[in-house]
């Protein structure tokens, strides 16, 4: 993506709407039409689109793009992902609000400050916010984005340390502090944690 050093996806365009244009666009924003307000948005080929007009619509947004003019052009956008850079952001105004795209690539550390893996995306299934995880290797490692699992979140030295009990990374009586091979179903259930969306409020 040749405009932007640390790319953001914001937003990802779906069906045309109506003979105008306009186009339905899943956004990833907390408030929909807040898509609007980071400037020009981007595709990973480098091409950018201003949104002229933007209202909800559901769960998604009916946007007109300055640069699209009919329903054609419209078709064609179908899929698209669009981006804007990391430092079009604002900072989070709350300590426990963190941007998705923030959390990705942090070192997880236990108590003792071991390195047990990395954070490979923040996933919610309907039950509040997932760290999914590499460790020792292993993809697909699930734990509950919840104080109790995660106490400690430090962007800025690049880690989250996480509980390995709470987190049901080993038992109770598992002092190995690795993941338990048959456990990877967790409780979400306590408080979350509330990493933001790229670009919106939680």
């Amino acid at each position: 993506m040749a405009k932007l050093e640390n790319p953001v996806q914001m937003a990802v365009i779906g069906a045309p709407h109506g003979i105008k244009g306009e186009l339905r666009v899943k956004t990833f924003t907390g408030d929909p039409e807040a898509l609007g307000d980071y400037g020009p948005l981007y595709t990973q080929d480098g091409r950018s689109f201003q949104v002229a007009s933007i209202r909800p619509a559901g769960n998604v947004a009916v946007v007109r793009f300055a640069e699209v003019r009919d329903r054609s052009a419209a078709e064609a956008l179908t899929g698209t992902e669009l981006f804007v850079d990391r430092s079009v952001l604002p900072e989070p105004e709350e300590e426990d609000e963190f941007y998705h795209a923030d959390l990705i690539g942090l070192d997880v550390r236990d108590d003792t400050g071991a390195v047990l893996g990395k954070v490979l995306a923040v996933q919610n299934f309907g039950g509040g916010d997932i760290l999914d995880l590499m460790i020792g290797g292993r993809k697909g490692v699930l734990i509950p984005f919840t104080q109790a699992a995660v106490p400690d979140v430090s962007v800025a030295e690049g880690y989250v340390r996480v509980d390995p009990v709470a987190a049901g990374l080993v038992d109770d009586g598992d002092e190995d502090g690795r993941p338990d091979e048959e456990d990877e179903t967790f409780d979400a259930s306590d408080r979350p944690r509330g990493p933001r969306d790229a670009g919106g409020n939680r």
